[in-house]
């Protein structure tokens, strides 16, 4: 199958990291024989030669042009978010967007979608640093400062720095499935999926403390056992602690509480079931703890905004049954 064409913008006082994560994760996906690749190119409103922010000259061979021919167009952390984008790349991002590409903007990259107005009565983020800046300039975006990344349709930004790695897992597992971004991840030496609503940061310092080995040990427990009673109780005692020390540490180490840390992982394992298995969705609420069908649809629409039947036609690359 032809290969799924990727056009990553570079400028002068781009982030090299950011400029390289693209290549970098994409380029790392093994799929199937018969399923698509992607193939990473960069671009530039001027080719020739830029300089990074680390002070490294890039060639750069292709103009805005490549951006009319790319399956995807990804916008790296603009180097300074005070200045609007040009009015040639805003145009070339409004026509791609009314043809439907998929444009990503990482990190302060969301400015640039904003500038072009595609962001507009969207959900977005970006790093959270620039969230005061960003909620001024653009009132009409649905904005989550929070979060490490979201999708709206075609159009998805991230938070800051790490979170363009499982932004660009997020492409993957949306494109060529769970599988094949899990062995992304695995190549990466990163962890092979965070929801794109978990908090950006945690606000405190986590302490030091012993304690920390026990609760990391109860998370990589509870994901084993995601079909089981996991009540407060019963995770408190597993980790050797109160109820009260647990629910503090547990909200210092994750960011989030214990009832929506556990949602979303019976939902990551649901959409993982639901990818590479042909289980009953009966079945697969069971299997990560949902308990009815119901319950699972009620969860799945929640955080996903859609149907576990239409999460299937999307993402299964096998025939299964209708939910």
């Amino acid at each position: 199958m032809p290969p799924i064409r990727v056009a990553v913008l570079a400028f002068d006082g781009v982030s090299l990291f950011h400029l390289s994560v693209p290549g970098m994760v994409l380029g790392s996906a093994q799929p199937t024989i018969d399923a698509p690749h992607y193939s990473v190119e960069y671009c530039a409103e001027s080719p020739g030669m830029i300089t990074s922010d680390q002070g490294l000259g890039l060639s750069v061979n292709h103009g805005l042009e490549l951006m009319h021919t790319a399956d995807v167009i990804i916008i790296p952390a603009w180097g300074d978010q005070s200045v609007v984008a040009s009015a040639t790349l805003i145009q070339t991002l409004r026509l791609a967007d009314a043809s439907g590409k998929l444009i990503v903007g990482l990190c302060l990259g969301a400015f640039v979608l904003g500038d072009a107005g595609l962001l507009d009565d969207k959900e977005a983020t970006t790093h959270w640093a620039a969230r005061d800046e960003f909620a001024r300039r653009f009132p009409k975006v649905r904005f989550k400062p929070q979060v490490l990344y979201v999708s709206a349709g075609n159009i998805i930004t991230s938070a800051g720095t790490v979170a363009a790695i499982d932004c660009c897992l997020h492409l993957i597992r949306q494109r060529l499935g769970a599988d094949v971004a899990n062995r992304t991840a695995k190549m990466l030496v990163t962890p092979p999926h965070r929801q794109g609503g978990q908090a950006q940061y945690v606000e405190h310092v986590v302490p030091q403390l012993s304690s920390e080995t026990h609760l990391s040990e109860v998370l990589a427990w509870a994901r084993e056992h995601l079909a089981d009673d996991l009540s407060l109780d019963v995770l408190a005692d597993r980790a050797r602690m109160s109820r009260r020390t647990f629910t503090r540490r547990f909200k210092e180490a994750t960011g989030t509480t214990v009832s929506k840390w556990l949602t979303a992982e019976r939902v990551a394992q649901a959409q993982a079931l639901m990818e590479t298995t042909e289980l009953p969705i009966e079945c697969i609420a069971g299997q990560v703890g949902f308990g009815t069908a119901l319950s699972l649809r009620q969860h799945f629409a929640a955080q996903l905004r859609t149907s576990p039947s239409e999460y299937r036609k999307m993402f299964c690359l096998g025939t299964v049954p209708k939910a």
